[in-house]
C-alpha cells in the first residue's frame, strides 16, 4: 500500500511544476460534462431500475440535501447560496423539498434503506429548530435510516449554541463538520467571517459531551491577509481543539465566476510562494500531530472511521468528498444537488425559481446528467483507485472492465512517466502507485486518465491544485 502521510520535503519547483488547474474528481466524469438530454425521463428509468434491482436490498442510499441560504455573505464562498433574511423562503423551500421526495418515491420505492446523511449548503443551520426536525422527520419517514450510519450537518460555528447542539443529536444527527477557515480576525474580517476561537472550542467540548463521534473542521490556506505567522496561529489553535477529522483546502480566487469573491482586495492575497508554504507547513504540523493523511485536503486521526477505512482499503469518494461507505447510489435533493444512480450522475436546477416551478408542475427538477460508458466506467476505477487508495492493480481493472490494461492505456502509461523521475509515481508492469511526494498533486496524476482533459485541455473552470 501507498503511504498514508505526505512527505513534507518535496521541492517548491517541483509543485510549482504542477500546481495547474484540474478536477477534484468527486466524480468521473466531473459534473461539467452533463448534457441537458440527460434529464428527468433518463432519471426516473435509473430510479425504476434500482427499484426492482438486487441493490435495493443489498445496497444502502446515501442521501444529500443541500440547504442554500444564509443570513450573510462570506466572501470566499464559491456554493450555491441565498443571502436574505427572508425565514418565508426557507420555509417554502422545506414544502418544495417534500414534494420532491413526493415524486421521487413512487420511482424508487418506499423505505429504501439510508446508511448515509449529509446535510450542506449554504448554511443548514440556517433553519429554525423546528423546521430542522421537520426536515429530518420528513426523510425518517421517507427512508429506512440504517442503525449505525454516519449522519451529519454543515455548522456555522455562528448559529449554534449549546441548546441546538443538544437539537441536533436528538434528531439523529452524529457528525459535525464546522466552518472555521482561519482563526486570524484581520482575515476573517476581510472575507467577513467573524468567530472567535473560544466560541469554537466552547461548542466542540459540548458537541463532545453530548455524544457527537465525529467533528471536522475545514480549514482555508490564500486568504486575504493571510501571513506565515498568523496561519502558524491558526495551527496552533485546531490543533488544541484536536478535531477527529480536518479538511484543509487551497482559495481559489475567480470572482469572474463568483460574484461574492469581488469583494475581496486581490492584492491582499498571498502570492503562490507563501500559499506553497502555508500548505507545507500545515502538512507538516498534521503529520507530526499524528493525523492521518486521508488523500488531496483530508486528515483524520488514527481511531475515526475514515482512517480506518483507509487503511482497510475500503475508502471511496463522491459528490460530499471522501467517504467510508461502500460506493453505491446517491440521491440528491434540493437546488444544484448533484446525485449518482447506477451508471449515471443527474442535477438539479441551481435557480431557486425554477427548482419551485417544475416540482409545482409535478416534474423532478433533475436539468442535466449523463450516462456512463464502458469507457467512462473504467477511467472512473482507475481514477478514483489513485484518489482514495494512491495505487491502481492493473489485473484488477483488466478483470473488471474486460481490457488489457497495457494496451487500452497505452498512451496514459506514456504520460505517467513524466510523474515517475521526480518520484511522485512508481509505476511497473502490475501496478501504479502514488509516492508520498505524489500526493501533493494526485490531481494531476489522475488527469493523465481523464479523457475528456486530455481530448480538450480546458481547464480554466477548475481552481488550481495547490
Amino acid at each position: 500500500m501507498c503511504a498514508n502521510t505526505m512527505n513534507s520535503n518535496i521541492s517548491i519547483a517541483i509543485l510549482q511544476q504542477y500546481d495547474v488547474a484540474g478536477p477534484r474528481y468527486t466524480s468521473y466524469p466531473t459534473a461539467d460534462r452533463f448534457v441537458e438530454a440527460h434529464g428527468e425521463a433518463q432519471f426516473i428509468q435509473s430510479l425504476e431500475e434500482r427499484k426492482v434491482s438486487a441493490r435495493a436490498m443489498t445496497s444502502p442510499l446515501s442521501l444529500y440535501v443541500h440547504i442554500p441560504f444564509c443570513a450573510s455573505l462570506c466572501y470566499y464562498c464559491a456554493c450555491n447560496k441565498i443571502i436574505t433574511g427572508n425565514y418565508q423562503k426557507a420555509m417554502d423551500y422545506l414544502g418544495d423539498i417534500k414534494r420532491e421526495i413526493d415524486l421521487l418515491l413512487p420511482h424508487l420505492g418506499q423505505s429504501q434503506t439510508v446508511s448515509q446523511v449529509h446535510l450542506g449548503g449554504g448554511t443548514p443551520t440556517y433553519f429554525k429548530d423546528a423546521e430542522l426536525s421537520d426536515l429530518m422527520q420528513l426523510l425518517q419517514s421517507a427512508f429506512q435510516w440504517q442503525v449505525g450510519g454516519e449522519y451529519a450537518i454543515e455548522v456555522d460555528p455562528r448559529t449554534v449554541n449549546d441548546e441546538r447542539l443538544h437539537h441536533l443529536w436528538a434528531m439523529g444527527f452524529n457528525r459535525l463538520s464546522l466552518g472555521i477557515q482561519d482563526f486570524d480576525p484581520k482575515v476573517q474580517e476581510a472575507v467577513h467571517r467573524m468567530q472567535s476561537f473560544d466560541q469554537v472550542s466552547a461548542l466542540i467540548d459540548t458537541a463532545r459531551g453530548i455524544g457527537f463521534s465525529s467533528i471536522n473542521l475545514d480549514l482555508i490556506y490564500g486568504l486575504p491577509k493571510q501571513t506565515i505567522s498568523g496561519w502558524h496561529n491558526t495551527l496552533d489553535s485546531v490543533l488544541q481543539l484536536r478535531p477527529e477529522r480536518l479538511a484543509l483546502y487551497g482559495y481559489a480566487h475567480l470572482p469572474a465566476r463568483f460574484k461574492p469573491q469581488r469583494h475581496i482586495d486581490s492584492t491582499a492575497l498571498p502570492i503562490a510562494a507563501q500559499k506553497i508554504t502555508m500548505l507545507t507547513m500545515a502538512l507538516q504540523r498534521m503529520k507530526d500531530a499524528g493525523y492521518v493523511y486521508i488523500g488531496m485536503d483530508h486528515f483524520a486521526l488514527p481511531q475515526d472511521s475514515i482512517s480506518v477505512a483507509k487503511r482497510q482499503g475500503r475508502l471511496h469518494r463522491n459528490f460530499q468528498g471522501y467517504s467510508t461507505r461502500p460506493d453505491g447510489d446517491l440521491l440528491g435533493l434540493g437546488v444544484s444537488s448533484i446525485g449518482s444512480m447506477g451508471a449515471s450522475y443527474v442535477q438539479n436546477t441551481k435557480s431557486l425559481d425554477e427548482y419551485s416551478d417544475l416540482l409545482h408542475q409535478g416534474k423532478l427538477p433533475v436539468v442535466k446528467g449523463v450516462a456512463l460508458t464502458r469507457d467512462d466506467l473504467a477511467r472512473r476505477s482507475i481514477i478514483m483507485a489513485l484518489m482514495c487508495q494512491g495505487r491502481v492493480e492493473m489485473a484488477d481493472i483488466e478483470e473488471t472492465h474486460l481490457l488489457n490494461f497495457e494496451s487500452y492505456f497505452s498512451r496514459e502509461l506514456i504520460q505517467l512517466k513524466a510523474f515517475v523521475a521526480p518520484g511522485l509515481v512508481k509505476l511497473d508492469a502490475y501496478s501504479i502507485e502514488v509516492t508520498s511526494h505524489g500526493w501533493y498533486v494526485v490531481r494531476a496524476i489522475a488527469m493523465v486518465f481523464d479523457k475528456y482533459v486530455q481530448a480538450d485541455g480546458q481547464r480554466a473552470h477548475f481552481s488550481k491544485i495547490l
